[in-house]
């Protein structure tokens, strides 16, 4: 029987890593994972700033105006982001800054693709955020008690 030579060090597969990256052994597998996830957290704020300039300098619908970005959450590979906004008003005003903002969509994403370099621009998705209101709320509620208090 013929015994298995080594390949040479020619044939063997070679692997590099960009800066910054892990090889995925199996320690470093949950140190790769939690990486990606800041480089999501950061890539994450750097879109939700030019949405948010965006909106504010070039988008022309009157129904995205006074809509405030609370937030963002990207997944780690990056390619869906849902953006959480908020107005203030009823539901109507809620209703006319979504379809605002969904009719926007295409508009910010090419934006995003000229002024970010990324592979892939993220899908968008705005979802409103009612903490503004809640915290309204919660304002008007102490400002009653300690009218009442006041009496």
């Amino acid at each position: 029987m013929e015994s298995r030579k080594a390949s040479p060090e020619w044939a063997r597969p070679q692997f590099s890593y960009a800066q910054g990256s892990v090889p995925l052994s199996p320690g470093g597998m949950k140190e790769a994972a939690v990486r990606s996830g800041k480089r999501a957290e950061r890539v994450g704020e750097l879109i939700l700033k030019e949405v948010a300039f965006l909106l504010l300098e070039k988008a022309k619908d009157p129904r995205v105006r006074g809509v405030t970005l609370t937030g963002i959450h990207l997944g780690n590979d990056l390619k869906s982001a849902r953006i959480f906004f908020s107005t203030l008003g009823g539901e109507r005003e809620i209703r006319q800054a979504q379809s605002g903002l969904d009719s926007a969509k295409g508009f910010i994403k090419r934006e995003i693709a000229a002024q970010m370099e990324l592979r892939y621009v993220p899908d968008i998705s705005f979802i409103h955020d009612p903490t503004l209101e809640k915290a309204d709320r919660l304002e008007q509620l102490f400002h009653d008690i300690r009218k009442e208090e006041g009496e």
